[in-house]
């Protein structure tokens, strides 16, 4: 998959967008296993910008997970803030009913 490319104006505009999300995937003790792969890539359909939360008893690197989960999932690493997350991926279909997040131009 191709990973989308931030620059600094986009990175800042999607964290202000993520600043008030949930998370909406949580990675446990077993890691960043294909089903957890699996569900973040839908939500990234659907939502195209989430917070992951990686939970206290995951087993490793905070940054190094968010960069194998965004690379797992075709995503951009926005952010990792403690915790948690914040994964960018352009939604793939059209859906008029859920408008694309139109990045800043650089």
């Amino acid at each position: 998959m191709n990973r989308p490319v931030l620059g600094a104006r986009s990175r800042a505009f999607l964290k202000s967008l993520a600043h008030s999300l949930a998370p909406v995937v949580q990675v446990g003790a077993e890691g960043i296993s294909p089903e957890v792969v699996r569900a973040t890539s839908i939500a990234l359909e659907d939502h195209e910008l989430i917070k992951v939360k990686l939970g206290q008893n995951f087993p490793g690197e905070r940054v190094e997970a968010a960069e194998e989960l965004a690379a797992q999932t075709g995503a951009a690493a926005v952010q990792v803030i403690g915790r948690v997350v914040v994964l960018y991926r352009r939604r793939s279909r059209e859906d008029p009913k859920r408008p694309r997040i139109e990045l800043p131009r650089r």
